[in-house]
């Protein structure tokens, strides 16, 4: 059984997206701080992380998680499950990604099609 870790400021969406999963086999886990998602990542290293990229203390602190993480676990694979594009005008996409600035597996937009959810995290785990 695949083990997820969501990270999402918005703690209903983050547990609604740990439901789904779970429905489908995953262990998950959900954070909503940042700053939590670092020490948890030492104790127990998922096989993928959901990320969002706004959070309340910094609107680019996903961005800058993601950066991280790239860093010390490139072959984590991560998601960016945002809706930064509805927040601000930036069209971030799949075009974005890319080892140095954005170094993450996919990247889908909020509200999720959850169909297409677990489809790209079952990709992103094979």
């Amino acid at each position: 059984m695949a083990y997820v870790l969501i990270v999402d400021d918005d703690a209903d969406f983050a547990q609604t997206v740990a439901m789904v999963l779970r429905e489908e086999g995953y262990e998950t886990r959900v954070e909503t701080d940042t700053d939590a998602v670092r020490g948890h990542l030492q104790e127990r290293l998922p096989n993928a992380l959901i990320l969002d990229v706004m959070f309340p203390e910094n609107s680019s602190n996903g961005f800058e998680l993601a950066r991280e993480i790239g860093k010390v676990y490139p072959q984590l694979p991560v998601l960016m499950l945002t809706a930064v594009n509805d927040e601000l005008p930036l069209e971030f996409g799949e075009k974005d990604i890319n080892r140095n600035w954005l170094p993450v597996s996919g990247f889908l937009p909020k509200p999720v099609d959850f169909r297409v959810l677990k489809e790209t995290l079952l990709r992103l785990l094979s």
